[in-house]
């Protein structure tokens, strides 16, 4: 993470538009990207995704029901049922880890991600203006 989240102080909250969801994060994410797949983009409405990755019990949910779509056969992407917020992103081989929007914080601008991932679904109009390492798949996947 950036200098910024090791003054952190927890726990953090975060929700969605309307405020029917809230949560809540005891820890700092493990990790957090910029996703630019195609699912992410159609899920949001937005060209880039910007998400923190966090161990299942470092997040709780403290009010309404995050209800979830499943996009793969493997992965479930949450929402607010009331608004339609993008909220959190969880993987069926994975259910140790929860991934959930840096922007839904109450804070976002306290977490930044640390690379992006499938540039090779990157719209073409849209210019990255960082250093951030860049990977054509998932970060496993390959080098940037």
């Amino acid at each position: 993470m950036t200098d910024a989240s090791t003054n952190l102080t927890f726990p953090m909250t975060g929700g969605c538009l309307c405020g029917a969801i809230r949560f809540s994060i005891s820890a700092a994410p493990f990790d957090a990207d910029y996703c630019h797949c195609r699912r992410c983009q159609q899920s949001t409405g937005a060209p880039v995704s910007a998400w923190m990755d966090f161990k299942f019990e470092e997040v709780s949910w403290l009010q309404g029901l995050v209800k979830e779509f499943a996009s793969t056969d493997k992965t479930f992407r949450g929402f607010c049922g009331d608004c339609g917020s993008t909220l959190s992103f969880r993987h069926r081989d994975y259910p140790q880890y929860l991934t959930l929007a840096i922007a839904a914080l109450d804070s976002p601008e306290l977490i930044s991600p640390r690379y992006h991932i499938y540039t090779s679904s990157q719209m073409p109009w849209f210019n990255l203006c960082d250093e951030l390492p860049r990977y054509p798949g998932s970060r496993s996947q390959g080098n940037p």
